[in-house]
C-alpha cells in the first residue's frame, strides 16, 4: 500500500541550529499518528515541513509518491488536501464563523458560495457551533475558536490532518471539548499526525505514537509499546516525568 505522507532524510536548520537530523516516515491511510516529545524537539517544526510552513534544508516529502517540492506541485492545493490546525488558532478576526470557514472553499475550490455555505454548516454542526455562525472570533472562547478552525480545514475535504498542539493555548476546562471533535474524527478514518502534550490522547486514539528528542525520531511504536514498555531510556525518562506530574 502507498503511503499517503512519506518523509525521507528530512533535515531543518536555522543557521548551526539542526532541528531536525534524517527523519524517515510513512503516513497510511487511516493512521492516527501522536508526535510526542520535550519542548524543542523538532515536533512542530517537523509537522510545519509536512506543509512547507518551514522549508526543509534538505529530504523529500512525498504525498502519494509525488515530491511536494516539485516546481509542477500547486502548494495551494496541497494545502486544501493537508489540513492544518495551530496552536493559536489563526482565524480571521474580520470575518464572522461561518464567512471562516466558507471563504478558502470559495477561493481554493472554487465552490459556489451556497455550496461552501452547505459544507461548512455541516462540519460547523459537526464540532458544536452551529449557534455561533454569525459571531466574530474575538466574542468566543479559545476552545470554540479551535473548534472554528477545526470545521474550517475540514470544510476543504482533506485527505490528512495535521495538528499542531491544537489544545495548548486552551483553558483546562475546554480541552476536553477540542479532544473530544478530535477523537470523533479520528474514528471516522480521518487520517491525522497529532503533535501534543495530552498522553492520554496519545495513548487511548493513536493507531501510533512518535517520541522526538533532540531532532530525531528517538522510538517508535504501538500506544501499547510507547507506553507500556518503551524501548529507550529517553522515552521512558520523558514519560516517567508525564507520569509523575
Amino acid at each position: 500500500m502507498e503511503p499517503v505522507i512519506e518523509l525521507r532524510h528530512l533535515e531543518k536548520s536555522f543557521g548551526d541550529n539542526r532541528v531536525l537530523v534524517d527523519i524517515n516516515m510513512t503516513v497510511q491511510r487511516g493512521e492516527v499518528i501522536s508526535v510526542i516529545g520535550s519542548s524543542g524537539s523538532g515536533k512542530s517544526t517537523m509537522l510545519r515541513c509536512i506543509n512547507l510552513l518551514e522549508t526543509p534544508s534538505a529530504g523529500e516529502i512525498l504525498f502519494h509518491g509525488e515530491n511536494i517540492q516539485s516546481p509542477a506541485t500547486s502548494l495551494t492545493a496541497y494545502r486544501a488536501k493537508v489540513g492544518m490546525v495551530f496552536q493559536q488558532f489563526n482565524l480571521f478576526g474580520n470575518m464572522t464563523v461561518l464567512a471562516n470557514c466558507v471563504k478558502p472553499q470559495m477561493l481554493v475550490l472554487k465552490r459556489s458560495r451556497q455550496e461552501a455555505t452547505a459544507v461548512a454548516m455541516e462540519y460547523l454542526r459537526k464540532v458544536g457551533m452551529d449557534a455561533y455562525i454569525n459571531a466574530r472570533p474575538a466574542q468566543l472562547s479559545g476552545g470554540q475558536k479551535q473548534r472554528v478552525a477545526i470545521a474550517r480545514a475540514l470544510s476543504m475535504d482533506p485527505e490528512v490532518m495535521l495538528f499542531d498542539e491544537p489544545t495548548s493555548a486552551l483553558d483546562p476546562e475546554t480541552v476536553d471539548d477540542v479532544l473530544s471533535v478530535m477523537r470523533e474524527l479520528a474514528g471516522t478514518g480521518m487520517t491525522m499526525i497529532v503533535v501534543t502534550h495530552e498522553m492520554a490522547f496519545a495513548r487511548d486514539v493513536s493507531t501510533r505514537v512518535i517520541f522526538m528528542d533532540r531532532g530525531v525520531i528517538a522510538e517508535e511504536g504501538t500506544p501499547e509499546e510507547i507506553f507500556g514498555a518503551p524501548k529507550e531510556e529517553r522515552t521512558r525518562e520523558f514519560l516517567s516525568r508525564y507520569l509523575r506530574s
